[in-house]
């Protein structure tokens, strides 16, 4: 554990190195509701992550991930999360078993504090792993059901890149029936960065079934806020968009 703690104060210094107060509130724009940053960006982030795992060549999958977890455990700032969550990416596609999955669903609903953390794991880190275990990507789905609002919306942005996605020699289909009735499950809920991920999803799957997605809409407009349609119609054409809109007014 001492050297998980060494490795730690490492990172954090990296990370103390690169902020600046400028970086801090460029950052909090983005998150309305507080963040609690120390004022690093995505570049720093990702070349802290390269720097590490370089200068760390020898530690194995299994010593970087608990590496992750007692960053996890112990982290103060946001982009400490980020950069244990992306520890590990160069891993999950070739080590760990299919029960790392249970492990990001831990994650999702004990470290993940912002909608940052959440589309950060989900389109990188789980991104690699299914795409390896592609048997596991539609049993995120009970996701959906937790009661933690960041895995809910997580649930959605895991699928995003899957609705259609070449893996292999084959092309991978995300099951369309289950998408929409994920959409069911989670349609009324309260959580903004929840509803904004069920658009999202239905935006992805809209390049795929536009049609079906459509339909969907019209279904459920009285149920659906403003912003998860603007996002659903995004990918459509002008006057597709301009015509789904003028149905709820």
């Amino acid at each position: 554990m001492n050297t998980c703690k060494t490795h730690w104060e490492r990172i954090k210094a990296d990370l103390e190195r690169v902020s600046t107060t400028q970086k801090t509130e460029s950052s909090r724009r983005y998150f309305p509701h507080g963040i609690h940053c120390i004022g690093a960006t995505a570049a720093d982030i990702k070349l802290i992550i390269s720097r590490f795992q370089a200068e760390n060549a020898d530690i194995t999958a299994i010593e970087m991930l608990a590496i992750t977890e007692y960053i996890l455990l112990n982290a103060e700032y946001s982009e400490e999360v980020l950069v244990a969550f992306g520890l590990i990416n160069k891993f999950v596609k070739s080590h760990y078993d299919d029960n790392l999955l249970l492990r990001f669903e831990y994650w999702l609903e004990h470290y993940a504090t912002n909608w940052s953390h959440v589309d950060d794991l989900c389109i990188k880190t789980i991104y690699q792993f299914l795409l390896a275990r592609p048997h596991l990507i539609e049993k995120t789905h009970h996701w959906a059901y937790s009661t933690v609002p960041w895995c809910r919306r997580a649930s959605n942005v895991v699928w995003v890149k899957f609705v259609k996605r070449k893996i292999g020699k084959s092309i991978y289909y995300l099951n369309k029936q289950l998408v929409f009735k994920q959409c069911d499950l989670l349609i009324n809920d309260q959580d903004e960065f929840v509803q904004k991920s069920i658009g999202w999803l239905l935006k992805a799957t809209s390049v795929q079934h536009q049609d079906d997605v459509i339909r969907y809409i019209e279904l459920n407009l009285q149920k659906m806020t403003r912003s998860t349609i603007r996002y659903a119609i995004e990918k459509m054409d002008a006057n597709t968009r301009k015509d789904i809109l003028s149905l709820g007014k």
